[in-house]
């Protein structure tokens, strides 16, 4: 890892880009996918120090010269993130920092509310009086749409169903009206179930191959007939490098696989992999509150306006999970395997 004090300064050609949640799971995935450019000088900002490679993946290179990570919190450390983005001066940013989970959202409503539109706000307001920014790409979520069934695009009416989807929602709001009122230089990407190797061990996929593999039932929240569209996490990181670099401002972006799956079928398909009965390693529970029936969105802009389509398949993206939780399950052993909510 680079400190602020080492930190080479910018070569010419090359640009800085702040992203804003380097620790979370598509945030890290995100920051590799920079380090293949040499163009980019990238700076990873999260509340939490940075866990170990086996959950982010640009610990494994070798070579990270143009990476530095700050642990800094949106919620408490404001001044100090903004001295910083004021000192960097960062042509682009990406934020994918949000409190980010649907169930947990209707205990403390108010803790998403904070992360995703009060401490957002802050920030924004802060950042369009200031004259480095050029792009700001904000990571929001279909979610917002509610149950997304048909050909859902990006006009589609916002019609939130869970706290967490709400405070996305207001966060959107939020940015557009800055888009609008002082022509925020906004790009919005709205990706479909993001799954993928070093994903957080509590979402449904890599439950399920680890519980596979430790010999526990996997739960399947109102029989797993919810329906998904599961999208590898380089095909996203991909399509967000896309909108970021050419996509047209103030424009919102999907980007989602071919069709949907329901969850109980992605788990068929694991269990298929691992040689294990479906019936005997599976066992249905009552349906999530609010719980959508179906994401289901169509991604025709980002394909035909920046040339994007998904290109890891769902069984590909299932065996590099399956084969993730194998190479490491003696320190997976060791993790918490359940949602631990922090304010």
């Amino acid at each position: 890892m680079q400190t602020e004090a080492t930190m080479p300064t910018l070569k010419p050609g090359e640009r800085t880009v702040v992203v804003l949640g380097a620790n979370s799971f598509s945030g890290q995935d995100f920051v590799d996918l920079l380090l293949d450019q040499p163009a980019y000088r990238v700076i990873g900002i999260s509340r939490s120090a940075e866990r170990s490679s086996l959950f982010l993946r640009y610990l494994e290179r070798h070579d990270r010269s143009r990476f530095t990570y700050h642990q800094l919190d949106m919620n408490h450390d404001v001044p100090t993130l903004l001295k910083l983005l004021d000192a960097e001066r960062p042509a682009w940013i990406v934020n994918f920092a949000a409190q980010s989970e649907v169930a947990p959202s209707w205990d403390h409503p108010e803790h998403w509310f904070q992360t995703n539109c009060v401490a957002l706000s802050e920030m924004i307001n802060h950042l369009r009086r200031q004259n480095y920014l050029e792009r700001y790409l904000h990571v929001s979520s279909p979610e917002v749409y509610g149950t997304c069934v048909g050909q859902v695009t990006e006009d589609a009416p916002i019609n939130p169903s869970t706290p967490y989807a709400a405070s996305k929602a207001g966060a959107d709001f939020l940015l557009s009206a800055y888009r609008k009122q002082f022509h925020f230089p906004l790009l919005t990407v709205r990706a479909t179930n993001v799954y993928g190797a070093r994903q957080q061990l509590f979402k449904i996929i890599p439950r399920s191959a680890i519980y596979l593999q430790t010999g526990r039932k996997i739960e399947l929240h109102g029989g797993g007939r919810a329906v998904k569209s599961y999208i590898h996490i380089r095909d996203v990181s991909r399509g967000e490098l896309a909108i970021l670099e050419r996509g047209r401002i103030g424009q919102i972006y999907h980007l989602s696989p071919d069709q949907g799956i329901a969850v109980r079928d992605v788990v068929q398909q694991m269990c298929k992999e691992l040689g294990h009965s479906f019936t005997d390693s599976t066992i249905a529970v009552d349906e999530r509150p609010g719980q959508d029936a179906a994401y289901v969105i169509d991604s025709t802009l980002a394909r035909s306006e920046l040339g994007w389509q998904p290109e890891v398949t769902l069984a590909e993206g299932l065996k590099e999970v399956i084969n993730w939780v194998q190479s490491n399950l003696t320190e997976i052993r060791q993790l918490p395997l359940s949602y631990n909510h922090k304010p």
